[in-house]
């Protein structure tokens, strides 16, 4: 295997006013809208999405993943994306971003952008990358993408099954996927993402034992190897047993501090077996890594607190989850129980 690094080289800003568009035959002109305030205007933001193949010996990535954040944390938009590909992000008012790009699940760099046109505009960055090989340490078995996102390296033939395995898992074709999945680990045994993708697969068919075994292999070839952790975490947190599962997703949180998931995870199942005080931190942790997707961690919080006498803490998770989630089913009985114990 080699060690990849994904470093970001440049961002091209280039700004494509409405007068440019229209001129292509896109909306009215700027000018025919001049009096609408700036902070109405929305606008497109996109661009091509570039890495630097020349110093790869190995493979990319099959996809990227774009997210677009504002500066309260809060998830705007997200994007698939693929090398060389194009990313749309349509309708976004003028204010301070950060466009995080993520491989395998997990954030390898932020880029923060600004708007503050004065008409509706499409503003176009470009975001190029390189991926630059790095000498592992002596005697190395394995090697570490920046990003903790590890890539196997296959031969030709074994590259083309585990890419024909994906498309059948993008499809729900699960049958074909195990089959294609099995061909590549009967071949190479050390293939721990292939392992660890045969797992997902028979859990996602509830074949829990199948899936626990192919886990299992997954971190026999590789101990630190985080999807496979998480995943059997997963796997073990939904057969209740909490202790096994927070063994695993506490390794998971060691390879992948930033993962607001791992983090959620570890919570609930602190919460399952009674240790609220533990839970505390991990789910303060998700809400952190992600304030708008980890929403619902200010419920468990909530009623963790109201369950200890603490109803003030109670009062301001409630009030917080709200701000995020204003249209919840409950909101009507949370807003009952703010108004009955907020302190004046």
């Amino acid at each position: 295997m080699r060690c990849h690094s994904l470093l970001l080289v440049s961002v091209l800003i280039v700004s494509l006013t409405n007068d440019a568009v229209a001129q292509r035959g896109g909306q009215e002109s700027a000018n025919a809208r001049g009096r609408m305030p700036a902070a109405e205007f929305t606008h497109t933001l996109f661009g091509d999405f570039r890495i630097d193949e020349s110093r790869i010996r190995g493979s990319l990535p099959a996809s990227f993943q774009l997210v677009l954040y504002n500066l309260t944390g809060r998830i705007i938009a997200r994007r698939s994306i693929n090398n060389n590909g194009r990313y749309t992000f349509s309708g976004i008012p003028n204010g301070e971003y950060n466009i995080a790009v993520e491989v395998e699940g997990m954030e390898v760099l932020r880029i923060p952008v600004r708007l503050d046109q004065q008409s509706r505009d499409d503003v176009r960055r470009d975001i190029e990358l390189e991926w630059r090989s790095h000498p592992a340490p002596v005697g190395a078995g394995t090697d570490r993408l920046v990003s903790a996102a590890d890539i196997y390296e296959r031969t030709p033939s074994g590259k083309k099954l585990f890419e024909k395995a994906m498309e059948a898992m993008t499809k729900k074709d699960f049958r074909q996927a195990v089959s294609l999945l099995n061909q590549i680990v009967g071949t190479d045994s050390g293939d721990y993402q292939a392992w660890t993708e045969l797992g997902t697969v028979y859990f996602r068919q509830e074949k829990n034992s199948e899936a626990e075994k192919a886990f299992r292999n997954a971190l026999a070839a590789k101990p630190d190897y985080r999807l496979a952790l998480l995943n059997l975490g997963k796997l073990y947190f939904s057969r209740k047993n909490y202790e096994a599962a927070i063994d695993l997703l506490t390794k998971a949180a060691e390879a992948t501090p930033r993962s607001a998931e791992t983090n959620l995870l570890l919570g609930e199942s602190y919460l399952q077996i009674k240790k609220g005080s533990k839970a505390v931190g991990y789910l303060n942790e998700a809400i952190r890594l992600d304030p708008a997707g980890m929403a619902e961690a200010h419920l468990r919080l909530a009623t963790l607190y109201r369950a200890a006498g603490l109803k003030d803490k109670a009062v301001a998770e409630y009030e917080q989850f709200l701000a995020k989630r204003p249209d919840h089913p409950d909101k009507e009985k949370i807003r009952q129980f703010i108004a009955e114990n907020k302190k004046q």
